[in-house]
């Protein structure tokens, strides 16, 4: 049992700091991700207005 509990100590904080880096990352990548698809648009409207010129 105190191995056990060895074991949690040495290996919780990493797991701990690991989980809430990954959400941190995550919400960021989210947002990332929404910012590529409004530049993608933004893109097809420019070269659909110089085809049009």
């Amino acid at each position: 049992m105190e191995e056990l509990m060895q074991q949690v100590a040495n290996f919780g904080f990493p797991i701990v700091v690991s989980i809430y880096l990954l959400v941190r990352v995550e919400g960021r990548l989210e947002h990332l991700s929404c910012s590529i698809n409004d530049l993608s648009s933004v893109i097809l409207r420019l070269k659909e207005v110089i085809v049009h010129e």
